[in-house]
C-alpha cells in the first residue's frame, strides 16, 4: 500500500502493519471526540512516526497513486476531522 503524509511524501507500507496503525487511529478518534488536544497531538505524531518507521520512503520523483492520505504533522484538529471517514483515517 502507498501512503502519503501530506507535506512530506509517500511511503510503501505492508498491509500487515494496518492493525497497529488502526489502534493508533482509534485512539486518535477517541481524543478528537473527547476534545483532548494534547492527546490528539501526541497520537497524531505517533501515528505518523509509525508509518515512517514501518514504511519505505519512495523517491520524491515517484508519483504513485496513494491508497491512504494522512494529515501533515502540524494539521489542526479541524483539518483532521475534515479528512475522516466512517473508519477514521485508516480503513479497517
Amino acid at each position: 500500500m502507498i501512503v502519503r503524509i501530506m507535506g512530506e511524501g509517500q511511503v510503501r507500507l505492508d498491509d500487515g502493519h494496518l492493525p497497529a496503525l488502526n489502534r493508533l487511529d482509534d485512539e486518535l478518534l477517541a481524543e478528537l471526540d473527547s476534545g483532548d488536544a494534547a492527546g490528539f497531538r501526541r497520537t497524531l505524531a505517533a501515528l505518523l512516526d509509525a508509518v515512517r518507521t514501518m514504511g519505505t520512503p519512495l523517491p520524491d520523483e515517484a508519483l504513485e497513486p496513494s491508497e491512504l492520505i494522512l494529515p501533515a504533522p502540524d494539521a489542526s484538529i479541524d483539518e483532521v476531522r475534515a479528512m475522516l471517514t466512517d473508519d477514521g483515517l485508516i480503513p479497517d
